[in-house]
C-alpha cells in the first residue's frame, strides 16, 4: 500500500468488489464510474476500444473514500477529491509516467486536479467543458401535453437510430460520428431509446436512458431536429423516460445540460429536475 493511500488496478472485477459500495453509495454523483465500469463488466475490457483500463481507489482507514477511473486513449475521471488528495493522485499518476489528455470530474475536484497536473508535468490546462448535474425531484409532466405518444424502440428502428444519434452528435459537437461501423463502440450502444411520435407516426423527439446501477438511470441524450423545436416534443419524452426509469424503481434519475442552453436547462427545471453541482473538464496541453 502506497504512503497517499491509492490503489490501482487494471481489473474491473475486483475493483467493483472492493469500491462498488462507495460507488452505490452517492448514485446521482457517480452516475459516470457506474456506468463505465458496468459497461465494462458486461461487455469485456475492449467496450471502449483496445487497451488496459486503469481504476483506482483511495482508502482511508481501511474504508473507501474516493475513486478514479482512465479508460484506453482517454483521460482521467475520478470522483470528488480534497485539493490534498488531488495533488497526491496528480504526482502519484507523474511518477508512473501517465500521459492525461484531460480531466473530466465535479467541478471543484476538475480544478483542483488541474492545477496538480499542472504543477507535477508543466501540462498547461484548458477548461474546455462545463456541464450542470440535474437530478429528478418530483415529475411534473407538461401541459399542455403535445397530440402524440412514446414509443420504445425496437430491432427494426435500428437504421433510423443510427441517423438520430448521428444527428444528435452533429448537432452538438460531438466526434466521431456515428454510423453501423462506430455504433457498437459508440456511447449509444447501451442505452433504451424512445420516441416521441405524432398521430400519424412520425418521430419528431429521441431520448434514450442507461439500464438502472445501483438506483440511477441517467437520461441521455435528448434530441428533437431543429425544424420541429418549440412544440413540446422533448418535454413530452423526456417525461416519458423519466417515468418508466421510476416504474422500474430508480431512485436517482439524472442527466447533465450545457449551462449554455438556457432552454433546455428551463425545461428540466419545469418537469421537476433539480440542479445538483456542476462537473467540468480540462483539457492538457
Amino acid at each position: 500500500m502506497r504512503p497517499d493511500g491509492w490503489h490501482l488496478t487494471h481489473d474491473v472485477d475486483g475493483f467493483l468488489a472492493r469500491a462498488g459500495d462507495f460507488l452505490r453509495s452517492r448514485p446521482a454523483l457517480h452516475t459516470m464510474p457506474l456506468t463505465v465500469t458496468e459497461r465494462l463488466r458486461t461487455r469485456g475490457p475492449d467496450a471502449y476500444g483496445s487497451g488496459s483500463c486503469v481504476f483506482g481507489r483511495l482508502v482511508r482507514a481501511g474504508e473507501v473514500r474516493a475513486t478514479f477511473h482512465r479508460l484506453p486513449s482517454r483521460g482521467l475521471s475520478p470522483t470528488a477529491l480534497t485539493p490534498e488528495d488531488a495533488d497526491a493522485l496528480a504526482a502519484h499518476l507523474a511518477d508512473l509516467g501517465y500521459a492525461l489528455p484531460y480531466v473530466s470530474a465535479h467541478h471543484r475536484t476538475a480544478a483542483a486536479f488541474a492545477d496538480a497536473w499542472q504543477r507535477h508535468t508543466g501540462a498547461t490546462p484548458t477548461l474546455r467543458q462545463r456541464l450542470h448535474l440535474y437530478r429528478l425531484g418530483t415529475l411534473t409532466p407538461p401541459t399542455p401535453r403535445p397530440e402524440g405518444r412514446g414509443r420504445v424502440l425496437g430491432a427494426r428502428d435500428h437504421d433510423a437510430l443510427l441517423r438520430w444519434c448521428d444527428a444528435f452528435v452533429t448537432a452538438v459537437g460531438e466526434t466521431p460520428a456515428i454510423d453501423a461501423a462506430s455504433w457498437a463502440a459508440s456511447r449509444f450502444a447501451d442505452k433504451r431509446f424512445t420516441f416521441w411520435e405524432t398521430p400519424d407516426g412520425t418521430p419528431v423527439s429521441l431520448a434514450g436512458s442507461t439500464a438502472m446501477i445501483g438506483g440511477m438511470v441517467r437520461v441521455d441524450p435528448v434530441h428533437t431536429p431543429s425544424h420541429v423545436r418549440g412544440r413540446g416534443y422533448a418535454g413530452a419524452v423526456t417525461v416519458e423516460v423519466s417515468r418508466a426509469a421510476l416504474a422500474a424503481g430508480a431512485t436517482d434519475v439524472v442527466l447533465f445540460t450545457d449551462p449554455a442552453n438556457a432552454t433546455s436547462n428551463a425545461l428540466y427545471r419545469r418537469l421537476g429536475y433539480v440542479r445538483v453541482t456542476d462537473f467540468a473538464v480540462y483539457d492538457f496541453a
